[in-house]
C-alpha cells in the first residue's frame, strides 16, 4: 500500500467502515433544516411543542400573546405532515427578507421634462424663469434652524404649546436605534433586541435611527427636532445590517411592544405578504390599545404589509409641493399621507442626513399619533378618529392616494 493511501481514512479498501462513517457525516451536513412558524389552536397550546419533536422538529421561539411558535424541521418535512399534527391551523416559512428599501433622495411627483419640451426651451425661451435674486431677510430665529421641512409641514411646533408627547411611550420596531446620538439619547427609554436578544438594540444599519428623529429628536436648538419632541422613545431591533429580518423577528417586536404597553408603535418597513402570526399579532395590538403605524411601501404599487392590515394606520409620502411621491405605494388602505421627501433627519454615528420614502413619511404620522394620545385620545380607534379629524386632503390627490390627507397638529391637539 502506498503512503499516501493510508493517509485517507476515506480512500482505502481497509478504510470501508471510515468511509460508511465520512458519508453518514456527509449527507448529514448537506441535509437543510428548515424553519416555519406554526400557528396552532388555543385548545392544542399544551401540546404543540411535543408535537413539532414528534416529526424531529424543535421548538426555537415561543410567542407569549399569539398561539404559534418558530420551529425548525428537518429537511425532508413536508408542510403536508406539519398541518397533519394536531390543532394545527397555519405554515408559513419564516422567511428572511429585506423589508427597507431606499428611495432616491431627490425622487417626487414631478415629472421630468421631454426632449422636445426641453429642445424648445432652449430654442424659445418658453417655459424658461429667470432666476430670483436672493432677498435680503433679517437672521433666522435659532429654533427655526433646527425644524425639518416636513417636521413645519405638519404644522407640529403650533401644536408644543398644548403638548409634545411627554410620557407618551412609542416604539420603533426597525433596525434599532443609535440611543446614543445627542439628539435622541435624553428620550431613549430602552428597548428590545429580536435579532440577538441578549443585545442592546443598537443600530447598525442606519434607518432606524434616521426614522427616530422624525419622531423624538429633541428640542435644544441643535440639530433637528421630532414631531414629538418629548416621548418616551424605545428601540426594538426587528432587522439585521442589512435592512433585512425574519417574520419572526417582526411578531416578535410588534409582541415586546405590546408586552411593555407603548401606546404608539412605527414600523417603517414593508413586504409584498404577510403571515398568520403577524396578522394575529396585529389584532393584538388593536386590542391592548396600541396604535400602530405603517409605511405604505416604495415600489409604486399597492400597499405593503403590515400596512395593509386594517389594524394599522397605512403612510404615503408627500413631496415639499405636496405631491404625491413617484415611488409611493397607493391603495384604498391609506390613512394619511405625511411628508417622504428630502427628511433630514438623526444620523448613526452623530451628525445628520436625508433619506426619502414611505419609511420617512411614517414617522411624521406616528409622532402626531403620539401627539393625539397626549392629548387624550385613547385607543387606535380613537387616534385615528383624530387625526382624521385634523387632516386636510391635498388638492389633486385621490383617497387612494393620500388616505384622508394630511394632517395639521395644531388642529390635531386643540
Amino acid at each position: 500500500m502506498k503512503k499516501n493511501e493510508k493517509k485517507s481514512a476515506c480512500g482505502t479498501a481497509a478504510g470501508l467502515a471510515a468511509l460508511a462513517a465520512c458519508l453518514v457525516l456527509a449527507a448529514a451536513a448537506g441535509a437543510q433544516a428548515s424553519q416555519k412558524i406554526v400557528t396552532f389552536k388555543q385548545s392544542s397550546k399544551g401540546s404543540i411543542e411535543k408535537n413539532v419533536e414528534s416529526l424531529g422538529g424543535k421548538v426555537t421561539r415561543k410567542f407569549a400573546l399569539i398561539n404559534s411558535v418558530v420551529a425548525v424541521f428537518p429537511d425532508g418535512i413536508k408542510d403536508s405532515s406539519i398541518y397533519s399534527l394536531r390543532g394545527v391551523t397555519d405554515v408559513a416559512e419564516d422567511k428572511y427578507l429585506r423589508w427597507i428599501e431606499a428611495a432616491p433622495a431627490s425622487m417626487s411627483a414631478a415629472p421630468l421634462p421631454s426632449v422636445e419640451s426641453a429642445l424648445r426651451m432652449i430654442r424659445t425661451g418658453e417655459g424658461w424663469t429667470a432666476p430670483a435674486f436672493a432677498e435680503i431677510r433679517p437672521e433666522i430665529d435659532p429654533a427655526e434652524k433646527e425644524v425639518p421641512w416636513g417636521v413645519k409641514r405638519v404644522n407640529a411646533s403650533a401644536a408644543w404649546d398644548y403638548g409634545s408627547g411627554a410620557g407618551v411611550k412609542v416604539a420603533v420596531v426597525d433596525t434599532g436605534i443609535d440611543f446614543n446620538h445627542p439628539d435622541l439619547a435624553p428620550n431613549y427609554k430602552g428597548g428590545y433586541n429580536a435579532v440577538a436578544p441578549a443585545e442592546q438594540p443598537l443600530d447598525d444599519q442606519g434607518h432606524g435611527t434616521h426614522v427616530s428623529g422624525t419622531i423624538a429628536a429633541v428640542k435644544d436648538l441643535k440639530g433637528v427636532v421630532g414631531v414629538a419632541p418629548k416621548v418616551d422613545l424605545y428601540g426594538v431591533k426587528v432587522l439585521d445590517k442589512n435592512g433585512s429580518g425574519q417574520y419572526s423577528w417582526i411578531v416578535a417586536g410588534i409582541e415586546w411592544a405590546i408586552l411593555n404597553k407603548m401606546d404608539v408603535i412605527n414600523m417603517s418597513l414593508g413586504g409584498g405578504s404577510g403571515t398568520e402570526a403577524m396578522k394575529q399579532v396585529m389584532i393584538k395590538a388593536r386590542q391592548a390599545g396600541v396604535t400602530v403605524v405603517c409605511a405604505a411601501g416604495n415600489d409604486s404599487g399597492p400597499v405593503n404589509y403590515p400596512a395593509k392590515y386594517p389594524e394599522a394606520i397605512a403612510v404615503s409620502a408627500s413631496d415639499s409641493a405636496d405631491k404625491i411621491a413617484s415611488f409611493s405605494s397607493r391603495g384604498a388602505e391609506l390613512a394619511l399621507i405625511a411628508p417622504g421627501v428630502n427628511v433630514y433627519s438623526t444620523k448613526k454615528g452623530g451628525g445628520y442626513t436625508s433619506m426619502s420614502g414611505t419609511s420617512m413619511a411614517c414617522p411624521h404620522a406616528a409622532g402626531l399619533a403620539a401627539l393625539a394620545v397626549g392629548a387624550g385620545a385613547k385607543g387606535p380607534e380613537a387616534v385615528r378618529a383624530a387625526l382624521r379629524a385634523a387632516a386636510e386632503p391635498l388638492p389633486g390627490l385621490g383617497p387612494n392616494e393620500q388616505g384622508a390627507g394630511l394632517v395639521d397638529a395644531f388642529k390635531l391637539v386643540r
